[in-house]
This record gives C-alpha cells, sequence and structure tokens, in this order.
C-alpha cells in the first residue's frame, strides 16, 4: 500500500537509524556500548565523579592498563568523555562524562544492577542447563 511507513521505518523513527539495519552505523555504538569496559568506565565516572587515570584503574579490578587506555580513548573519540589536562608536576589528568556520557549512564547503571541483583538467578540456570545439557 503506497505512503504506508514499513514496520522498520517506524522503528528508525525520526532519527533516520535503524540498527536493526545492517549497514546502519548505529550498530557501531552498540558494539562500542556493549563492552565491559566501557559499561564499568562510565558508570565509575558516573557514581565517584572526576577520577584520574590512576583511580579510575583501581576502582575497576582486572582492568589492564592498555584496555583501560583504548577505552577511555574511544569515550573521549565518541564524545562520552572528557580528558583534562592540568600542567602542574606531575601532569594531572582527570577523565570526567560529559552531558552525552551522563544520559547514557542511566541506562548502564541500570543494567549494572539488574546484573548485581539477578546473577544468583542466571547462575543457577546456567548450571540447570549444563547439568541437563552434559555430554
Amino acid at each position: 500500500m503506497a505512503g504506508t511507513a514499513t514496520a522498520q521505518q517506524i522503528e528508525a523513527g525520526a532519527t533516520g537509524y535503524d540498527a536493526f539495519a545492517l549497514n546502519c552505523p548505529s550498530r557501531r555504538l552498540i558494539d562500542t556500548l556493549g563492552d565491559k569496559w566501557v559499561s564499568l568506565v562510565v558508570v565509575a565516572l558516573g557514581i565517584r565523579g572526576p577520577l584520574r587515570y590512576s583511580e579510575l584503574a583501581a576502582q575497576i579490578e582486572g582492568v589492564s592498563q592498555k584496555m583501560l587506555t583504548q577505552t577511555l580513548r574511544g569515550l573521549e573519540r565518541d564524545g562520552l568523555v572528557t580528558r583534562t589536562v592540568t600542567p602542574t608536576v606531575p601532569l594531572r589528568v582527570d577523565y570526567e562524562l560529559t552531558d552525552l556520557g551522563r544520559s547514557l549512564l542511566v541506562v548502564l547503571g541500570h543494567l549494572k544492577e539488574w546484573a548485581e541483583l539477578h546473577m544468583g538467578a542466571v547462575d543457577a540456570a546456567r548450571a540447570s542447563y549444563d547439568a541437563t545439557n552434559a555430554s
């Protein structure tokens, strides 16, 4: 029927982006946001406010220096984090969420809380599945 919007067009809305479409650039962003280090850095900065690199590394156990550096650079490139250099001796570098990053914090904060709240149920489901599907 001419003039009728497809479900894909409705889903895309006014933005013109549709993550279900194969070549939609929003898929790259979703891929980035699905990274565990990205989620943890955003939530840490949201909870604790501006942090130095060493403070972030201490807050997020298990993150390597390489991964934290790559994550912060990516978040800065995407406009989610700002990096402020203070010319002192030694040099001071602080990381802080931008307004865009703070808008993402709401979503990722809920995801973190959901994971912590439901981890026991997920572990039980995994154990049950593994017990019934053992080779």
